[in-house]
């Protein structure tokens, strides 16, 4: 049975493994600490994230550094523990770590659905006699977890689309053209969405449009860039463009129905890589584009496109959670922000979070899987 204590040292573990977002795929962004409850107050003894790229996992980084005190300790985990690994190499599993660590208790947030765990591995701790308790903050670890248990439970990863409008919704003149929306603290907002996420997918019209570079420019977070996924169906990117000269440092993969000729002109390009996807109705199959990014490791996808590949996103029903950025003025005319199938899905969806960003108004509508 779970405490206040167990709570407020969850929340702490939470609140660590939030940090990792964007930086651990293939694996979920975990974190563990080792706590001494035998003292008042308790003390926290080591702390363990998710490394980046994925390994080593958190309760091994955190029983490593805690060490011989480990033993008669508790660990708290926002992720249910592995039980088993895919390939030997990596060591034993976690749950092997914790037993060998002589850990007295395990505190869990949230089940993992991965082949990995799935139960076992807080049913081998409790057989070997570990006293463990599950679930503690269980919506909010889940939540934190999505990206990584929906690409094991749909194989896909996790899409967030993010929209700017105007007052009157607007994201553009009629010409296609992009106009000044937002301020600052909403543009700082959305370089930290793009850091929390494992990809960001644009359309081809956007780059072509606004010749962006779409990295996280957040100071001492540059190495936060996601991969940037370029959705473009006729194999029209250019490789003079900003996001191609930058490739070397924030890597590009351009998914294409006409992959040939644009690997023969990309060729030699560092950080680039062409991906061939199917057309479906003149246009790329999304749902196999996002198939082969969570083949990929992918589990979280930022969406920082145009209205069309935003409302198509979400008439394929691969949208999960729309980020609505709106700023104070109007535009008078112009582009929609949002098209028929993305204002539906709005309308169906649970505004879970609505505040300012100094002027500017930030919605979070979110669809429960």
């Amino acid at each position: 049975m779970s405490s206040n204590r167990d709570v407020a040292f969850m929340r702490a573990a939470l609140a660590f493994a939030a940090r990792g977002l964007g930086n651990t795929a293939p694996m979920p962004s975990v974190a563990a600490l080792v706590v001494d409850e035998s003292r008042d107050p308790p003390r926290i003894l080591a702390r363990g994230r998710t490394a980046k790229g994925g390994r080593p996992h958190a309760e091994a980084r955190a029983l490593d550094a805690a060490g011989a005190a480990a033993r008669g300790a508790t660990l708290y985990v926002t992720l249910e523990p592995c039980a088993k690994r895919s390939q030997t190499y990596y060591g034993p599993s976690c749950t092997e770590r914790v037993l060998e660590a002589g850990i007295a208790r395990v505190v869990i947030g949230a089940p993992d659905p991965s082949p990995f765990a799935a139960g076992e591995g807080a049913a081998r701790l409790r057989a070997a006699g570990v006293a463990v308790v599950e679930g503690v903050l269980a919506e909010e670890a889940g939540r934190l977890n999505r990206g990584h248990c929906q690409r094991v439970r749909l194989g896909r990863p996790f899409v967030q689309v993010k929209m700017a409008m105007s007052a009157d919704g607007f994201a553009g003149t009629a010409d296609r053209k992009p106009i000044a929306i937002t301020g600052e603290l909403a543009r700082a907002y959305t370089h930290r969405l793009r850091a929390g996420a494992d990809a960001l997918v644009t359309g081809i019209g956007t780059v072509i449009a606004d010749d962006p570079l779409l990295d996280c420019r957040l100071p001492g977070m540059a190495d936060h860039s996601p991969l940037r996924v370029i959705a473009d169906t006729r194999g029209r990117f250019d490789p003079a463009c900003r996001i191609a000269r930058d490739a070397a440092r924030v890597p590009v993969l351009v998914a294409t129905a006409a992959p040939g000729d644009l690997t023969t002109r990309l060729a030699g390009l560092a950080g680039i890589e062409v991906m061939g996807v199917p057309e479906s109705g003149g246009h790329l199959d999304l749902g196999a584009l996002l198939a082969a990014l969570g083949a990929r490791g992918i589990t979280r996808v930022l969406v920082e496109a145009g209205s069309d590949l935003a409302n198509a996103i979400a008439a394929a029903g691969l949208c999960d959670e729309l980020v609505l950025l709106t700023g104070p003025a109007n535009a008078g005319q112009g582009l929609a922000a949002l098209g028929p199938a993305l204002a539906q899905w709005r309308r169906s969806a649970i505004c879970v979070e609505s505040r300012l960003l100094d002027a500017d108004k930030l919605e979070i509508y979110r669809k429960e899987s």
